[in-house]
């Protein structure tokens, strides 16, 4: 069994920062390629970031620029950075990690960007 465990979310000011941060932790093999999705109220979830076995990353949408994606094979995490941020940028953000056992999904963290 793998758990995902999801932290840094909360309220910030347009133009502020958070590091949003995804733990795996149980029976975990090697980590293939690692993303992040966010879903605003009322849409579809959205691919967000992805970074693969080989740290090659990719970005989608407005967070090109401003997001970052890293990971960190010792601690199995991976982590998205995410600076300028924006009234848009406003949604539950979950981390999918795909591992040789399966696929597994964070149970998604708030992110909410507002004066």
């Amino acid at each position: 069994q793998v758990q995902l465990t999801e932290s840094g979310g909360g309220l910030v000011q347009p133009g502020g920062s958070l590091r949003l941060s995804c733990a795996a932790s149980g029976s975990i093999f090697a980590i293939g390629a690692a993303e992040w999705y966010r879903q605003a109220h009322g849409k579809l979830r959205e691919l967000v970031a992805t970074i693969n076995s080989g740290d090659k990353t990719s970005y989608a949408g407005s967070g090109k620029g401003r997001f970052t994606i890293s990971r960190d094979n010792t601690k199995n995490s991976v982590d998205l950075q995410m600076n300028s941020l924006k009234p848009e940028d406003t949604a539950v953000y979950y981390c999918r990690l795909i591992m040789s056992g399966g696929i597994y999904w964070g149970q998604g963290t708030q992110v909410t960007v507002s004066s």
